[in-house]
């Protein structure tokens, strides 16, 4: 058997799930779908894990199995010893070229990884946040990304572990999806009657219980895996006699890739048949996610009555066994999900308590977003009117200085007034500028030339120092004595 077929298909719950909002109309009869022979012992290309590291599994996978002496040990390993590494060990003893495939594998994925991360920083925080990918590769457990080069035995343990726990768990998860599906189906019906008067809800009330009455009115549907349900596929799938029903050759007809074991999908494909009594795609009453969650839960079913092992395998004697029991022969009815709500009462209630609560808290964010959105605009029209003031101050003051006329003081900046302001504590006022006392006069500038050099007006300093000839001196004080140079006087 394939590498690919014992991990992935062993593990894989999500193999052949199909997106609930992507149903597949059930007019496509899996039961007779058939691989070409080149392709007889890989599973179809068509089938994805649903894991978002799918391609690597598959790729890594797929240059493992190319290897003659890992293909060789996986023969006899069991599913258990794969899950709890022992396979990784072998990983030393592939080929060189296998190991430098993945290590190139690896050296993508990390890249890829990156990418997608670098991407989701710019959406949320934009390109000013530096990235750790260190930090953010944490999470994704499936590689070693301490060393993003090489692709190591721990590689490989980790890649086949997440894989197991994540496909695992996915029927979990699925159920609690499905639920929440229709809890909000729900919600929204009631939601809608609220906006209707009482005359509309009447009739929407009895529209509603007529489609539930027509979806369930559908022909009987035989137990999944029994031979009633297996013998219906015989006659109407493969068109051969219901009395010649074998169950070894009806295990070959639907072993599609011929690989001795029933896969999920494989199981999936038989129920076809069954459903189709159920669900129409063109019928308003049918719901093509609830088709979907159908199969799913008959699969689920099939698996955990007839997977002995619980590798999530149905081999070939496991069938057979299954076909002598009890169950096979003469098996209980089937509840469909019309006879089985999703969702308690209580789980509902809970529903909507939560709804309302993320309604509250949505709308508490709006609040608060408008008002931080109305202080930004009140700070913003304070900003717009300070400028227009300092705008209007500076086109005041440039009109003074145009003008030559001194600013008003308020308009004085301390320390920093205009050249033409007035008054002597901001610009002292020059001593020859200064009054003359009573009884002097101020000789014209033209006629100092013609005065004798002593009797010409000292500079403004000098002024300033000395005292005038004609203010009177203290007692004890004479006047000091002007010596002439004789070689310069005319």
């Amino acid at each position: 058997m394939s590498f690919i077929k014992q991990l992935l298909t062993s593990c894989m719950v999500l193999v052949c799930v199909l997106s609930l909002a992507k149903a597949v109309p059930i007019s496509i009869d899996k039961t007779k779908v058939k691989i070409p022979e080149e392709t007889v012992k890989e599973p179809p290309q068509s089938v994805d894990t649903g894991l978002h590291y799918d391609r690597y599994l598959r790729e890594v996978i797929d240059f493992l199995e190319k290897d003659q002496h890992f293909r060789d040990k996986l023969h006899n390993t069991d599913m258990e010893d794969i899950k709890q590494g022992k396979l990784a060990k072998e990983l030393d003893f592939v080929s060189h070229h296998v190991r430098t495939k993945l290590d190139e594998l690896k050296r993508q994925e990390v890249s890829r990884l990156r990418t997608l991360i670098k991407a989701k920083q710019d959406i949320e925080g934009g390109n000013d946040i530096a990235v750790d990918h260190q930090a953010l590769l944490k999470q994704f457990e499936y590689l070693n990304h301490m060393n993003p080069h090489t692709f190591e035995v721990e590689d490989l343990d980790r890649l086949i572990k997440s894989a197991t726990k994540d496909l695992e768990n996915y029927d979990k998860e699925r159920h609690e999806e499905f639920k929440r599906y229709e809890m909000m189906k729900e919600h929204d019906r009631r939601e809608h009657l609220k906006t209707l008067d009482e005359e509309g809800r009447k009739k929407e009330e009895e529209h509603y219980e007529e489609m539930k009455k027509k979806h369930a009115d559908h022909p009987k549907v035989n137990h999944p895996g029994s031979k009633d349900q297996l013998k219906e596929v015989w006659e109407e799938a493969d068109g051969l006699d219901p009395e010649d029903f074998d169950p070894k050759t009806f295990f070959n007809l639907h072993d599609t890739n011929g690989d001795g074991f029933f896969d999920e999908q494989e199981l999936e494909a038989l129920f076809t048949k069954e459903l189709e009594k159920i669900y129409d795609p063109t019928n308003e009453e049918d719901d093509m996610v609830e088709m979907e969650e159908e199969r799913l839960r008959m699969r689920e079913h099939v698996m955990n009555e007839v997977d002995t092992n619980k590798d999530r395998l149905v081999s070939l004697d496991e069938f057979l066994v299954a076909t002598k029991k009890k169950e096979f022969l003469e098996p209980d009815s089937w509840e469909t999900l019309e006879q089985n709500q999703a969702y308690t009462d209580e789980e509902m209630r809970e529903f909507e308590e939560q709804l309302a609560r993320q309604e509250e808290d949505l709308i508490q964010k709006a609040a608060d977003l408008q008002k931080q959105r109305e202080d930004l605009e009140r700070q913003q029209e304070q900003l717009n009117a300070q400028k227009i003031e300092l705008q209007q101050a500076v086109e005041h003051m440039e009109r003074l200085k145009t003008q030559n006329v001194p600013p008003p003081p308020e308009m004085q900046l301390e320390g920093n007034a205009l050249p033409g302001s007035f008054g002597q504590d901001k610009f002292p006022v020059p001593p020859e500028l200064h009054p003359l006392p009573p009884g002097h006069h101020d000789v014209p500038p033209a006629q100092h030339h013609d005065l004798p050099i002593n009797q010409q007006p000292l500079a403004a300093a000098e002024q300033h120092n000395l005292p005038h000839e004609s203010q009177p001196l203290p007692p004890g004080h004479e006047p000091p004595q002007v010596l002439l140079d004789h070689n310069n006087v005319p």
